[in-house]
């Protein structure tokens, strides 16, 4: 690990079974030494899960049925787009840890990122670098869905790859917290098309309590964990979080291209490929497992994510520059009203 010590020795992995989340507390502390007091992991857990429930709400706020008709009666677009969400972005997760040689304990973490779904992120994103809205928000809607069936089933393949983690994720609380999600994300959908009044408000606030919580975990874990942190920064796991978005980004637009999509939309392929639901991920790692077992990888997540803004950040800008050097700044492209919105919102966040 790029001369970081191992926290998660092989003997005493192998001793609990690959880690399973049914450990006792006893024999749990082989793992690793409890890094978080027992109320400090707690609020984590409860600002995550709060932030969760927030982030579906103002996901289900951007999904406008009338607006993405045209792509559910023409799937083409959306095939080609789960295909790269569930296809790529899990390969490269595995083939990432294979060939980081991490410890198991940060390969299922990753392997979990990897699995995720699209978030509302996305869709700020594919804005931006002015893409199909109306596929990034229906590719997201059904990202979502189908992970209760694509997640679980993915980890279990992929887990196979790996000679101690067929028992070490637990499915059951992967597919309870996805079914869960579901309820917020609905009353989203509820709201926008009930009260759109109030969607774009809510999306707002959702987006500002979720860098605000983000803010307000990496606080509390510097201060609880301290040096611990100095793992999270190891050479594998950076190299690892800075190619995951990269290579999901490019091979997104690749098979989109292959499939000859317009360009807008290879874009938008792009963007949701790349871009995981990086809350919901939090959430899974940091709920699902003991803190003996997953030690400070529960903030792996954030640090993805931060990669994911970083480069499609770039992507924009040099996107920009390109359509200002072509004299292509300007055109008739008109919005539609989730673009409006979305509009709205990424700039009063901004």
């Amino acid at each position: 690990m790029g001369g970081t010590e191992n926290p998660f020795p092989d003997s005493d992995f192998l001793k609990n079974d690959g880690f399973s989340p049914n450990l006792t507390a006893a024999n749990a502390s082989l793992l690793y030494p409890s890094l978080l007091s027992p109320v400090m992991d707690k609020t984590i857990n409860t600002i995550m899960i709060t932030v969760l429930f927030i982030a579906m709400v103002s996901l289900g706020c951007t999904m406008e049925m009338t607006s993405i008709k045209g792509h559910i009666l023409k799937p083409k677009g959306v095939a080609i787009a789960i295909l790269s969400q569930y296809g790529i972005m899990p390969l490269t997760a595995f083939c990432l840890t294979k060939g980081f040689q991490v410890p198991e304990a940060a390969a299922v973490v990753i392997l979990i990122c990897g699995c995720c779904p699209g978030g509302a992120l996305s869709n700020m994103l594919a804005l931006a670098i002015k893409g199909d809205m109306n596929l990034s928000i229906v590719m997201t809607s059904c990202s979502t869905l189908l992970a209760l069936a694509m997640m679980p089933l993915l980890l279990y393949l992929y887990c196979h790859g790996f000679s101690n983690l067929q028992k070490a994720v637990p499915y059951v609380g992967i597919i309870t917290s996805l079914l869960v999600i579901l309820v917020p994300c609905g009353a989203g959908i509820l709201i926008n098309h009930f009260r759109p009044q109030y969607s774009k408000i809510i999306t707002k606030v959702g987006l500002s309590v979720l860098m605000i919580s983000v803010l307000v975990i990496c606080i509390i874990s510097i201060v609880e964990i301290g040096s611990s942190l100095l793992y999270m920064f190891s050479p594998p796991l950076m190299a690892i979080a800075t190619l995951m978005p990269l290579i999901g980004y490019v091979f997104g637009y690749i098979i989109s291209w292959v499939f000859r999509l317009p360009q807008p939309e290879r874009r938008t392929v792009a963007m949701e490929t790349g871009c995981q639901n990086i809350q919901l991920c939090a959430a899974i790692v940091k709920v699902a497992f003991p803190p003996a077992v997953i030690g400070p990888m529960y903030l792996f997540p954030l640090v993805l994510g931060f990669f994911q803004v970083a480069e499609a950040a770039l992507l924009v800008v040099l996107f920009r520059c390109y359509l200002w050097f072509t004299g292509k700044r300007k055109g008739s492209y008109q919005l539609t009203s989730t673009e409006e919105k979305l509009k709205e919102i990424s700039e009063g966040t901004a």
